[in-house]
């Protein structure tokens, strides 16, 4: 094995889709952060709590398989947003499991936070071009497919 790295060694790392990916995804996420801050909401609570709202009463597990996300970070995600009082947990259909729904409160913050994520979504459009945008959003959904894939 080789003892010693070398800039050639390591120049094709500057093409890894794992860290471009992630790299956007902050450019992104900061961007849509700044335009939602009036609404007390990050971009990636902003998620969260759409998700929560366009399910009914959602477990924890369903929630995490729709954010793609494991259990302990959605769990460390949701904490904040419970002590604001925007969600709380609910009986789940057995004893084993628990629902997360959002609270009134929630609701009224997740209506004043819309309107300043269209915003953040229009820019976005509007920066790359409808086609580009459209493109990327449908090489993003194809990428997420990947998880579903056998290894």
């Amino acid at each position: 094995m080789k003892e010693e790295l070398t800039k050639k060694d390591l120049a094709a790392c500057v093409d890894c889709a794992c860290f471009n990916i992630r790299k956007a995804a902050r450019v992104i996420t900061q961007n849509f952060d700044e335009i939602m801050q009036p609404s007390g909401l990050r971009a990636t609570q902003f998620t969260i709590l759409v998700m929560i709202a366009s399910s009914d009463a959602a477990t924890m597990s369903e929630l995490a398989d729709k954010l793609v996300m494991d259990r302990t970070t959605l769990t460390r995600n949701l904490r904040p947003l419970q002590e604001q009082g925007l969600i709380r947990d609910v009986p789940g259909a057995d004893r084993r499991t628990r629902s997360i729904d959002l609270t009134s409160k929630g609701r009224r913050v997740l209506l004043k936070a819309l309107p300043l994520w269209k915003k953040a979504q229009a820019r976005m459009t509007r920066n790359l071009g409808e086609q580009r945008f459209a493109g990327l959003l449908g090489e993003l959904r194809s990428v997420e497919r990947l998880s579903a894939s056998p290894q």
